[in-house]
Order: structure tokens, then C-alpha cells, then sequence
């Protein structure tokens, strides 16, 4: 590796650490001050909202990180530009695509390492602050109703109004059978205020409750003291899964919840888009280094101010449409996979455009 490249790659990591820790100390002011109501009146100690922030900034480096490494990309070669070493290295003999190769480089390692840090490190944390959300500030619980509803198969539902994970035992339980060839018509169902789970057996054990079965226009009921279940589809473990919000799983853990979905005749788009947008955003630090880089090693008219304020509006168009394609991609308009690169190929496509246009 040549001098100039480490001088160039040491300038670029330097500004984005900056640009992290700036970033994300504006967005933790400004979090803090739209949450100071409800950590005074639940009476938070500081030492948990100092955690609670702390659990938090995983997930602000993540979104902030593309801003950071464009500000950064933007800065150190606007800096070379208006200090005349970009036309020295020019004089030299040097491209313009030579002098964006250690940009482009260790943004492509940044890339990598945010897959990694976005899909396992970010969800670690985000568990942590639901937890401290749910204990201290009361967000996120609901004291009526069902907290569990959930397709076991391609005809049961299963509604579950509590589980206890210490003993395995679900409360106020309906589970309601459909038929195959008509799903709008209930075969049977199953109401009990309480189902155990037999460690022994792996079965589930329904308790004092009553089981109806509908032919045509009639029906019957069966009452009993234990009826065992071993047909049902599903373990305390993934009754556990299935109350983490897909914030708190990562990447293997959201892959199991589409295996499941798609094994229970669910719709997995959601988890698609989410489990496919994990590697998109991490891939978004270089298209808007690839988008933004050009314009501010180039001479242009207006100087680095309107470079700078061109690109970061290109940025925030960006992350704007890659918002409306998830809208379009989560009501069915678009496949999952396409819904989370979607941004990213047209942008890449405009910042290849872009570069061609570069002179040397």
C-alpha cells in the first residue's frame, strides 16, 4: 500500500469516527429530551438511563453510519480538493478513480463488518432495551386481550392469552381447527384455561376445558378434566421466539422464523423484507459514498458547501425511497428481495453513471 493511501484511508477513519460519535450524541440529546417526560414520571434512576443508552447506541451507530462515512468521504476529499493535493496527485499522473479507490475500499470493509454488526450486535442490544422499555417506562406491555395469536399449521389456530416460561403453562388457550378445503369453516375448537406442556412426553396436556365439534349446521361438545394434544405443532421454545419482536432477533434467528412461517401457511414477507434489508442498509454506506464521491472530487460550480448539501440530499432521497419501496414491497407490490435492494440497484445504477462521467 502505497503512502498516499494510508495518509488518505487514515484522513477518511478519522472523520467517520468523528461523525459517528458527533451523530450520535445530537440523536441521543434529542431522544433524551422527547423521553424526559416519561423517565420522570416513572421515577427512572439515572444509572438505568444511563444504560438504557448505552444498549441504545448500537442501534444509532447502525443508521447514522451511512451519513457518517458520506460526510467523512465528502470532508477528506473536499479537504484534498481545496488544499491542492488533488491536483497534485492529478499532476502526478493520478486518476480520479485511482484517488477514489482507497475510499471505495475500506468503505466496501465497512460494508462487510456492518452486515455482521447490524444482523447480531444491534438485535443483542435491542433485546436489552426492550427489556428496560417494557420494566421502566411501561412501553410495549398490553394488559388486555390475547397477547399470543398464531398459525400453528394450515388449519389451526392457536390463541394463547398467557405463558408462563418457568413452569410451561399457558393460560386462557383456544385452539381452532379449520377445514382444509373450506378454511372460512371451523371443524373444531378447543377452549381451556390452562395448557401444560409434559417435558417427558414432548406433548401438550389441555386442562378442564371443553372441545366442540361442528358438522354442517350441528354441533357437540365434549367436556374433560385432561386432554392430550400431541398433535400441536409448536414447543414453549418457539412460543418464547414468537413474543421477541423482529427488532431483538438476528439474522439466523429471523432465517428460522421465515422456515416456520412458510412451514405454518404464513405470510413471510414482513420477515423477508427484514431479513433481506439487514444486508441491503449495511450496503448502503457505499452506494452513497459512490454517489457522493464524485462530486466532491470534481470541480463544479458553488464550491464544497453546495457539493455537500447536494449529496446530502441525495442521501436522505435515498433512504426516503428505500422506505416507500419496503411500503410497496410489504403490501405485496413487490417481491422481498427486490423490495430491499430496490433502492439500492437504482442508486448504484445513477452513481455508475456518475463516475463514467468523470474526467480524468
Amino acid at each position: 500500500m502505497k503512502i498516499l493511501d494510508k495518509y488518505l484511508i487514515k484522513q477518511y477513519l478519522q472523520t467517520i469516527i468523528f461523525g459517528l460519535l458527533a451523530f450520535a450524541v445530537i440523536f441521543i440529546v434529542i431522544d433524551a429530551m422527547e423521553n424526559l417526560d416519561d423517565f420522570i414520571d416513572h421515577d427512572v434512576p439515572i444509572q438505568i438511563i444511563l444504560n438504557y443508552y448505552v444498549v441504545f447506541s448500537p442501534e444509532i451507530i447502525r443508521l447514522m453510519t451511512p451519513v457518517a462515512v458520506l460526510f467523512a468521504a465528502l470532508f477528506t476529499a473536499g479537504k484534498a480538493a481545496n488544499l491542492s493535493e488533488l491536483t497534485a496527485m492529478r499532476a502526478s499522473g493520478m486518476s480520479i478513480y485511482r484517488f477514489m479507490a482507497p475510499f471505495i475500499g475500506t468503505t466496501l470493509f465497512i460494508s462487510i463488518f456492518s452486515i455482521y454488526f447490524g444482523g447480531y450486535i444491534v438485535p443483542m442490544a435491542n433485546k436489552t432495551k426492550v427489556h428496560l422499555e417494557q420494566e421502566y417506562l411501561k412501553k410495549g406491555i398490553s394488559f388486555t386481550g390475547s397477547n399470543l395469536y398464531f398459525q400453528d399449521s394450515n388449519t389451526r389456530i392457536v390463541s394463547i392469552g398467557f405463558f408462563d416460561n418457568s413452569t410451561n403453562v399457558a393460560s386462557r388457550v383456544s385452539i381452532q381447527e379449520f377445514n382444509k378445503n373450506d378454511l372460512t369453516k371451523m371443524t373444531s375448537r378447543i377452549d381451556a384455561p390452562k395448557l401444560s406442556y409434559d417435558t417427558l412426553s414432548s406433548t401438550w396436556i389441555a386442562l378442564n376445558g371443553v372441545k366442540r365439534t361442528f358438522k354442517g349446521k350441528t354441533q357437540s361438545a365434549m367436556y374433560f378434566d385432561s386432554l392430550n394434544l400431541a398433535y400441536l405443532d409448536f414447543t414453549p421454545a418457539d412460543i418464547a421466539k414468537k413474543q421477541i419482536k423482529m427488532q431483538e432477533m438476528n439474522l439466523g434467528e429471523l432465517k428460522e422464523l421465515i422456515k416456520s412461517q412458510e412451514k405454518t401457511g404464513n405470510d413471510p414477507t414482513t420477515t423477508l423484507i427484514e431479513y433481506y434489508s439487514r444486508f441491503a442498509f449495511a450496503v448502503t454506506s457505499l452506494i452513497v459514498v459512490l454517489f457522493g464521491l464524485p462530486l466532491s472530487a470534481t470541480s463544479r460550480k458553488g464550491g464544497l458547501a453546495v457539493q455537500v448539501g447536494i449529496s446530502i440530499l441525495v442521501t436522505f432521497i435515498y433512504l426516503v425511497f428505500m422506505k416507500v419501496s419496503q411500503a410497496f414491497g410489504k403490501n405485496g407490490a413487490l417481491d422481498p428481495l427486490l423490495t430491499a435492494w430496490f433502492a439500492n440497484i437504482f442508486f448504484f445504477a445513477a452513481a455508475v453513471v456518475s463516475i463514467i462521467k468523470i474526467r480524468y
